[in-house]
């Protein structure tokens, strides 16, 4: 049908468009005389398709308004909730709560959103006198908890309307929720939206450019307390919202200037520090916690406190932090719901910097937060938006170095696959940026980043640990994959590439453990039942010397010796260090890449005798396999499981070799 397909490009262009919609929200519908097409809970209307509007008999809504109720409220909306059943045409898409709100406007198209300007002066305390100012033909509707009652109070409202002006509005703002808009075309709505927009922007263009979340046009509080302190502030926050049982959450931190601004102070935060619209409630809970101590140690000190506090108050642990000298930090389940939350809670803070424009911001009140805290439909879509983790690797966080392509790429894709937020580091930006774009393609609740990493250089692992934990907020396994080889006897091996060796395969090692150990070390203080994983894919050459591979072998050789050590010294932090030493990758790059592969470099260095052709050299050494088979990045992938998994062994090399090296 055409026009819905006009509906579902209408529902596209908004939900693209970040001014219109945050995380999903919003909803658009169609009508013709008997049915109505209205999106469905749990359909975002930036990838909706036809299967994401529920479709409902008008004829079975109609009476609704004129209908009287239960005046007890929990029969009465489990009577609504069985009328709008009873109305829907398509009963596995459970439709919209403003479906009727959607049914009772006359106009063919309805497009009903919470934009950051409009909210601005939806939530401010001069929003009815503005609202009136600026939009003379608008119908106003003060704060009124959503669902049947604010439905049936937008109903009456428009009776008087039609019956004062002789028409319909074509817009509705409702206090301290959104905007309906309604015409009968996708043009017309378009036009109307674009009006709106200008005169808001007209009003509010004062403070716009410092509201804007990456602005630096205002002063801002100094982010170096962040900088200096993430490796123990960040880690040990995450770790207090996960200890007792909690799951482990992801955390995503903002340090914007917006977020900075209102971090800032006691006063400042109190700005932000009551919820404005259902939607925030939904997604970021009605209550929020403030820390501003001035030292890591004091801060730490009141983070515990103040999280307790509200556990004990409120049953779950807080889902949005203020922190005064970091900024905003998400609090997720998991990565796809710290991302959420930290889109709903930014928006927030720019609600509030828009509402100055119109006397300041104007909270919802205690009992609006609670209707909206405790009713069903909400906690529907809470239900629904924050979905659920699963796999081996669930809530975990893991860097895995050199994990561009090859052998890390697999790795890193398996351990994505059980469930772990994965952070691709690699001196390759371009291919690592296509590893991370196929990843997330194919994550769930999970997701992938890519950090430029040069691991022979300790200021870089610095950064991509930073980096981990302002996206992350901890790193529970770090896997150094990244590796070179170079082959050649004594004679031709040049002492650039020897050095070149040991500093990627042996050096950077020590590097990653120096960095990685003091953020775990932290994680591992704040709970006690938490054990952290630094893992080093080595080598079956760690295990056994190579010939006229001396360099190789021997820097895995070290590794292995760091592997014991470092696993001695981390043992009463809970930290365990194990190597994983595969067998031979005949498939991957490092094996089979035609110009520079080991198998050419062996045979170019004569380490095969009598090996004419590449595939000599593969047929020998597939040969003293005694399983017969190459060792792939799915078979090391188990081994690192199993590594992370236990609790009874660290310093181990594990090999996965098919037999090739076995351990007596």
């Amino acid at each position: 049908m055409k026009e819905l397909e006009s509906l579902i490009a209408l529902s596209h262009k908004y939900g693209a468009d970040p001014r219109c919609v945050i995380a999903g929200g919003g909803n658009t519908s169609f009508k013709n005389e008997e049915r109505l097409w209205v999106k469905a809970s749990g359909h975002a209307l930036a990838t909706i398709t036809e299967e994401g509007f529920a479709v409902m008999d008008r004829a079975r809504l109609a009476p609704m308004g004129e209908k009287t109720y239960s005046t007890d409220a929990a029969v009465r909306e489990q009577q609504v909730k069985d009328d709008l059943a009873a109305a829907c045409l398509t009963p596995d898409r459970r439709p919209s709560v403003e479906t009727s709100l959607h049914n009772c406007m006359s106009a063919r198209f309805v497009v009903h959103l919470h934009p950051t300007l409009v909210n601005g002066l939806m939530c401010s305390h001069d929003a009815q006198a503005a609202c009136q100012r600026l939009f003379p033909d608008a119908l106003y509707i003060e704060y009124t908890d959503p669902g049947y009652t604010l439905f049936k109070k937008v109903y009456d409202r428009m009776t008087a309307y039609k019956a004062a002006c002789g028409r319909e509005p074509q817009v509705i703002f409702l206090q301290n929720h959104g905007v309906f808009v309604g015409a009968d075309t996708p043009e017309e709505v378009e036009r109307i939206y674009e009006e709106i927009f200008r005169k808001l922007e007209n009003e509010e263009l004062g403070i716009i450019n410092y509201a804007d979340k990456d602005s630096q046009a205002q002063p801002i509080p100094n982010s170096s307390f962040l900088i200096s302190n993430s490796s123990e502030v960040i880690p040990a926050i995450r770790q207090m919202l996960s200890r007792k049982g909690r799951g482990l959450k992801t955390l995503q931190v903002t340090d914007s200037p917006l977020a900075l601004h209102f971090a800032e102070s006691k006063e400042a935060f109190a700005q932000v520090a009551v919820p404005f619209t259902p939607d925030i409630i939904v997604y970021c809970k009605s209550e929020y916690v403030y820390l501003d101590a001035d030292d890591a140690d004091t801060l730490l000190q009141q983070a515990e406190e103040r999280i307790e506090a509200y556990v004990a108050r409120r049953g779950h642990t807080p889902k949005v932090l203020l922190i005064k000298g970091i900024g905003l930090v998400a609090a997720g389940d998991h990565a796809r719901e710290a991302t959420v939350i930290t889109e709903i809670f930014t928006d927030a803070m720019l609600i509030a910097r828009h509402a100055e424009a119109f006397g300041g911001a104007h909270g919802m009140e205690p009992a609006w937060v609670s209707f909206i805290d405790n009713w069903e439909v909400e906690n529907y879509r809470r239900k629904v938006s924050s979905g659920t983790s699963a796999g081996r690797m669930a809530g975990r966080t893991a860097i895995v170095t050199g994990a561009a392509q090859g052998f890390g790429e697999g790795i890193a894709r398996l351990l994505m696959a059980e469930g772990a937020n994965i952070v691709v580091a690699d001196i390759n930006e371009a291919v690592g940026q296509q590893t991370v774009a196929s990843f997330n393609r194919e994550a769930k609740n999970n997701r992938a980043i890519f950090v430029k990493t040069n691991v022979s250089d300790i200021e870089s692992i610095q950064a991509l640990v930073h980096e981990t934990l302002m996206t992350f907020g901890a790193v529970d396994v770090f896997v150094s994959n990244a590796g070179v080889l170079r082959a050649g006897s004594l004679d031709d091996l040049t002492i650039e590439q020897f050095e070149f060796v040991t500093r990627i395969n042996y050096m950077a090692y020590f590097y990653c453990a120096k960095v990685v150990s003091r953020v775990m070390k932290t994680l591992t203080q704040y709970d006690p039942d938490y054990f952290a994983d630094i893992i080093q894919v080595n080598s079956k050459s760690g295990l056994r010397g190579s010939k006229a591979n001396y360099a190789y072998a021997g820097s895995k050789f070290g590794g292995i010796g760091l592997t014991q050590s470092f696993a001695l010294e981390l043992a009463p932090f809970r930290i365990k260090v194990n190597s994983i030493c595969p067998g031979n990758f005949y498939d991957g790059p490092l094996w089979s890449d035609p110009v520079n592969g080991l198998f050419v470099q062996y045979l170019r260095a004569g380490k095969v005798p009598g090996a004419k052709t590449v595939e000599d050299v593969k047929a020998y050494y597939l040969a003293q396999v005694p399983m017969r088979k190459g060792c792939t990045p799915a078979d090391v992938t188990k081994a690192i499981l199993y590594a992370i998994e236990q609790t009874g062994e660290t310093g181990q090399a594990i090999p996965v070799t098919g037999g090739q090296v076995m351990l007596a």
